[in-house]
């Protein structure tokens, strides 16, 4: 049996990266619907970050992107300090080449050599970015790709992508970590120039030896074995972080466990295995890429936040060694059973153990809401940013 102190150690370690995107007004292809609490500006942002971390203990770094949350009245090393002022770091630095129009037809996978390089530049910039604000992790998600058959020459795109990418990698300091997303569709429908961790492992070692796969545990097909996927990077040495949401088909934006959290346990599992077999910790970033238009944004977060640290901690639970033996005799009855006898283990004393050990609420849902932070942020923010069309704040 593994020992509870063993379970609440590996909780020590456990850190969770939340995204400044996640507490503003977002909205999917159909429109937007307005939350009166929501960030608007990159110091709300972190404070609600700050907040979520407060409550939990086990969220230090908040995700930015590059082209959202730096602007030109406002240095990089200004963004820090307001960051660390709520308790705060800036993590994983998110190039934008996805947004503009001249990225209409693709970004350093367009055809033009003048767009491409301009994506490129970006990105090298949000380089210098992590590097002011103390980032090391540079994240990538590209939108290229085609819609219809003969609209571009495939070959083409993925050399033009391998040259930027390794172009990139040249202008990273020697402790920064280049983690590439990969996703199957959208806004491409018929090829996304990274569509799998195939495609990503390639451009990653065509990138250069600081480069790794991101996971967004979101973006598969139906039916995908993704805790398979993570097991083959990590022996590889590729893999290097995960967005985490949930999903119902084959994209993301629902909160972590929602739909499927033996999915997510199984994942977490594959990488306790790794940890097992190697006597090591893979050194990877744990990210939540997650945008909520219902949901209040900082329950949202909460919510996925408390659901990561259960179904890492029922994880860590599995008795490997137990385990290894059934595999060994061919005991499938066991193996699968050991597993789940795991994942069905209600670990929410144990969460409230650790919780009180670092003085932390044990409810931290009830313990946001017996704050009314939302109400005051709410109140602040239509008082300093007035009204807007759907109500609320602009």
């Amino acid at each position: 049996m593994v020992k509870t102190d063993e379970v609440l150690k590996r909780l020590d370690g456990f850190t969770i990266e939340i995204p400044s995107w996640g507490f503003a007004d977002t909205g999917t292809r159909f429109g937007k619907f307005f939350q009166d609490a929501a960030a608007a500006t990159i110091d709300e942002k972190f404070a609600d970050a700050g907040h979520v971390h407060a409550l939990t203990g086990c969220c230090p770094t908040v995700a930015v992107h590059g082209l959202w949350d730096f602007k030109k009245d406002q240095s990089p090393r200004e963004v820090a300090a307001l960051a660390r002022r709520h308790g705060v770091r800036v993590g994983s630095i998110n190039p934008n080449v996805f947004q503009d129009q001249q990225y209409k037809w693709g970004s350093i996978a367009n055809r033009s050599a003048e767009i491409r390089k301009m994506a490129a530049d970006h990105i090298i910039e949000s380089v210098r970015i992590g590097q002011a604000v103390g980032s090391n992790v540079l994240s990538i998600w590209l939108g290229d790709g085609l819609n219809y058959p003969g609209q571009g020459d495939i070959i083409a795109r993925k050399r033009w992508v391998a040259q930027a990418l390794k172009a990139v990698h040249a202008t990273m300091p020697a402790k920064m970590t280049m983690l590439l997303e990969y996703k199957p569709f959208e806004p491409a429908f018929y090829a996304t120039d990274i569509a799998d961790w195939g495609m990503a492992l390639l451009l990653c070692k065509a990138a250069g030896k600081q480069a790794r796969v991101l996971v967004d545990t979101g973006h598969h097909y139906p039916s995908v074995n993704i805790e398979q996927i993570v097991a083959w990077l990590l022996d590889e040495g590729m893999l290097g972080g995960f967005h985490f949401n949930d999903r119902k088909y084959a994209d993301d934006d629902l909160t972590m466990g929602s739909i499927d959290p033996y999915q997510t346990f199984r994942i977490f599992h594959e990488i306790e295995n790794h940890r097992f077999r190697t006597g090591k910790d893979p050194a990877l970033a744990y990210m939540v890429d997650q945008s909520h238009n219902l949901k209040p944004k900082i329950e949202a977060m909460l919510q996925t936040v408390d659901m990561a640290q259960q179904l890492y901690a029922k994880a860590c639970l599995v008795d490997r060694k137990e385990l290894a033996l059934a595999q060994g005799r061919e005991d499938l009855v066991a193996s699968e059973s050991i597993v789940r006898d795991a994942f069905l283990t209600d670990v929410r004393p144990l969460l409230a153990q650790w919780r009180k050990a670092h003085k932390l609420p044990i409810d931290t849902m009830a313990a946001h809401r017996e704050s009314r932070y939302e109400a005051r942020a709410a109140a602040e923010r239509r008082a300093c940013h007035g009204p807007k069309a759907g109500g609320g704040y602009a």
